[in-house]
């Protein structure tokens, strides 16, 4: 074999870099999966859980309870249209710690709703006289759960736990997909079950979602 025949050896210095990156590479993706599932193990078996129950809600139907409240508000309250003042009555006399969701003014009377997870509290006052209905609904613990679930009427913070756990989610997938092509053994067959994976979405959403 001549000299120009000789295979080219792969310069040390490259060799190095490339190894350097790749190890750094399984390194932090390995140390970001552990710990990113750890760090996120309540959340993500929560809306795994509860991913099942908002698929059938007919399991807690049974749980709903409605009560119906009367009562009187001060006139000159009602007649000086205070909002404030007046979810604050209400909120005193039938403790309601619920988010306030509408308050409308019409001729005749005020219409107060609040709303929470698995909760409703709708409020009619009469604007000569003063007095009012409340129609509480609590329904029950599984209705509290999936709205957790999809973020209903549960403010800011829990919405804001969403984002998160979203983000969290997004990166335990990523970085699972990262080490699956840094292990030789293993690579084939668990892109295969990617595969398999996306393939069975996709014929489900054609069949049945279409």
């Amino acid at each position: 074999m001549t000299v120009s025949e000789a295979p080219a050896k792969a310069h040390p210095h490259n060799y190095g870099w490339k190894h350097t990156v790749k190890k750094l590479t399984v390194t932090w993706a390995r140390w970001l999966h552990i710990y990113l599932s750890m760090v996120s193990f309540g959340i993500l078996f929560f809306f795994a859980v509860t991913g099942l129950t908002v698929n059938h809600p007919e399991w807690f139907t049974s749980q709903q309870k409605t009560v119906v409240y009367k009562g009187q508000a001060p006139v000159e309250l009602v007649r000086s249209a205070d909002k404030l003042r007046i979810v604050e009555l209400l909120r005193k006399q039938h403790g309601i710690h619920s988010e306030l969701s509408d308050f409308r003014v019409d001729d005749a009377q005020f219409s107060v709703s609040f709303k929470g997870p698995g909760y409703t509290a709708d409020t009619f006052i009469d604007r000569d006289s003063g007095k009012y209905e409340v129609t509480e609904t609590r329904m029950g613990w599984g209705a509290v759960i999936n709205d957790l679930h999809k973020g209903r009427d549960t403010g800011r913070g829990w919405k804001a736990l969403i984002d998160a756990s979203a983000v969290l989610m997004t990166l335990v997938s990523v970085t699972g997909l990262a080490l699956i092509f840094f292990l030789a053994k293993r690579r084939v067959s668990g892109l295969v079950c990617l595969g398999v994976g996306a393939g069975a979405c996709w014929a489900v959403w054609t069949i049945f979602v279409k």
